[in-house]
This record gives C-alpha cells, sequence and structure tokens, in this order.
C-alpha cells in the first residue's frame, strides 16, 4: 500500500471513528473478549488541545477579518483549522473505539487508526506490569523491542518464544519479541492473558 493510500485509509478509519464513538459502539472486540482502553492517560491533554485549536480558528478567522484579507484565502486558512480539529477529535475517538483486545487465541495491541498488531496467545511465553516513562515515539521497534506508548508511558511488558512481524503506522515492518505497551487498567491485560 502507498504512503499515500496509507494516510487515506487512516483518515477514513478516523471519521469512521468519530461515528462508532458517537453510537458508543467499538471496533474489533468480539463477545466474551476482554477489552482494555488506553485512552484516559491522553484526554485531557487532548481536550486542552481541542481548546486551543477552536480558540486559534476563531481568532485567526477575526483577524483575518481585521485585516480584509481577500475571502478565498479566509475560506483556505478556515479550512485547514478545522481540518485540524477533525484530526484531533478522530485520534480521541480512535483511541477510545479501538482498546487492546484479549481472546482466547490472541492479544490485539493498537493505537487509535495507526497501529493494528495482532500476537497469538502461543507465543507469548510471559507477561508483567513493567512501567516506563521515558519511551519516544508512540510506536518504535528497536533492538527487537516493540513500544506502543501513550503519553510517553508503557506498563505492561511481554516476552515472546519468537519474533512477529510488526507494521509501522506508515509502513516499515521489524521484527520483535520483546513488547512494551500502555493500558489503563494493565492488570486486567495480565490477569486476561494469564486466565
Amino acid at each position: 500500500m502507498s504512503l499515500l493510500a496509507r494516510l487515506f485509509a487512516f483518515e477514513a478509519k478516523g471519521m469512521t471513528s468519530m461515528v462508532m464513538w458517537l453510537a458508543r459502539r467499538r471496533n474489533g472486540v468480539p463477545h466474551g473478549a476482554t477489552a482494555v482502553g488506553y485512552a484516559r492517560e491522553q484526554s485531557m491533554t487532548l481536550v486542552v488541545i481541542l481548546f486551543v485549536m477552536v480558540v486559534e480558528t476563531v481568532g485567526i478567522d477575526l483577524l483575518l477579518i481585521a485585516l480584509d484579507v481577500p475571502l478565498w484565502l479566509r475560506a483556505f486558512v478556515l479550512i485547514v483549522d478545522i481540518y485540524g480539529i477533525l484530526f484531533a477529535l478522530a485520534l480521541g475517538a480512535g483511541s477510545v473505539t479501538r482498546p487492546h483486545v484479549v481472546t482466547p487465541d490472541e492479544l490485539r495491541i493498537r493505537y487509535a487508526v495507526y497501529f493494528d498488531l495482532r500476537v497469538p496467545r502461543d507465543l507469548i511465553q510471559s507477561v508483567r506490569l513493567a512501567r516506563n516513562f521515558n519511551e519516544n515515539s508512540m510506536v518504535a521497534v528497536k533492538d527487537g523491542r516493540l513500544s506502543v506508548a501513550v503519553s510517553s508511558q508503557t506498563n505492561v511488558l511481554i516476552e515472546l518464544t519468537e519474533p512477529v512481524t510488526v507494521t509501522r503506522p506508515l509502513g516499515g515492518s521489524a521484527e520483535a519479541t520483546t513488547i512494551r505497551f500502555f493500558a489503563d487498567t494493565p492488570a486486567a491485560v495480565v490477569t486476561a492473558l494469564r486466565a
């Protein structure tokens, strides 16, 4: 899949996530599965960012009116600002409607519409709580270790018996034998995987 097609797919899934969020639905959570969220840690930051973006949109439009900027330029700036607000809403909605999922067959680790990894349970050697507060990016693979962080944090550590192939958000792939990720209730993930 090309980069442009991948970006359009992210946008479509983001808009779908907003509809699902309004309808209080979740994506990919089968009956009897354990769904574990990860959005709580970033929700306040996202609310503040959205508030600032709305204030900035109104402020910029008023400034452009005061400067007597041509209507076409005002409309362009307004469209870009509204797109930014929709992007932030889609990120929040995607994080809420696409939780991590534990089923009898697999562990599904996700980050909004941008990342989705299915790990067969028979590859999981161990699982434990392990807090880490210094992750540098949302999804990173380095030296066989995958990190899926929220607010620079991870709190669940999984060791695998053999590598899994990880597809990064923009399409690159790598192998990982250790997975660190963030969950709002990490003990629920550990309990579900040990059951």
